[in-house]
């Protein structure tokens, strides 16, 4: 998989900009990062979740512009959301026959499944539903497997049963893997190469064993900050629209003044910010008061 000069956003709004990126087969890639700085997006952009603004995603150096579904059931790719992707309310078997995952391979990655096949997906504890999502994905063979956030909220013994199999997927299968992660210490022992991403942007690219070595200078300059969210993103691109709105409003109000001269509106265009604050902390009450009656 390459990603050539990959832009990707939210609301017509670049968040990940001028993305290069390379995942050869048998190769495990860690995308590291702090919050907000495009990880996420990236991978969505490449699953085929998220259109690119601008650039393309390539497979076997063919171009791909298809939904993200065709990529998962057709283009060989296996995906894992930081949500997990297990269906709560189907047993653990029906959830690995999903999508054509094969059971006995999915035990023989993860055997310690066989005695919960009959549990509910809700039913399992955040480990057992990870190896889950893991399990279905890597049952099917992918040619590159895409995954977000596999240790969240995990512990560090199932941390390392997750990432083991990563990487005996890529050293027995030779499937490509691009792993999101912040743990960045954890990762890099079962990665190859590591990106290193920053506001949107590719700042650094080692191998892992290089990196490692670097890890206390790379978290200190990267990832003990935090950039800019994607939900600041969208704050920012909804308080420009509606500045753009009010300056309409305030054009035709002045030509109504012209017109009948009478006062329309005394509010003046430096006064923007103190109404947009306004409405944003209306916004935020009516939301907590929603959650308190739900």
């Amino acid at each position: 998989m390459e990603t050539r000069n990959l832009k990707a956003g939210y609301l017509g709004r670049e968040v990940v900009r001028a993305v290069n990126l390379t995942v050869d087969p048998g190769e495990v890639v860690c995308l590291l990062g702090p919050n907000g700085a495009g990880k996420t997006t990236t991978l969505l952009t490449i699953a085929g979740e998220l259109a690119p603004v601008d650039g393309i995603v390539m497979f076997n150096n063919v171009p791909t512009f298809t939904p993200m579904h065709k990529r998962v059931r057709d283009g060989g790719i296996g995906l894992i959301t930081e949500d997990r992707l297990v269906f709560t309310k189907m047993s653990a078997y029906d959830n690995l026959r999903l999508g054509g995952g094969n059971v006995e391979g999915a035990l023989a990655l993860f055997p310690e499944l066989e005695p919960r096949l009959s549990v509910r997906g809700g039913m399992l504890s955040g480990g057992e539903q990870q190896m889950l999502a893991l399990a279905r994905a890597l049952s099917r063979a992918p040619a590159l497997l895409l995954a977000d956030e596999l240790s969240l909220g995990l512990a560090p013994k199932i941390v390392d049963r997750l990432l083991g199999a990563v990487r005996a997927a890529a050293d027995e299968r030779g499937t490509g893997a691009l792993i999101v992660e912040q743990h960045a210490h954890k990762a890099l022992k079962y990665a190859d190469r590591m990106y290193l991403m920053a506001r949107g942007q590719i700042l650094m690219q080692l191998p892992a064993a290089e990196a490692i070595g670097r890890l206390d200078e790379i978290e200190d300059a990267y990832l003990r900050g935090t950039s800019e969210t994607e939900e600041d993103h969208i704050e920012r691109k909804r308080r420009k629209d509606k500045k753009k709105a009010w300056k309409r409003l305030r054009v035709r109000e002045h030509e109504l003044e012209r017109l009948t001269g009478k006062t329309v509106s005394t509010r003046r265009a430096e006064e923007d910010e103190y109404y947009l604050e306004g409405e944003r902390q209306r916004r935020d009450w009516s939301q907590k008061l929603r959650r308190r009656k739900v």
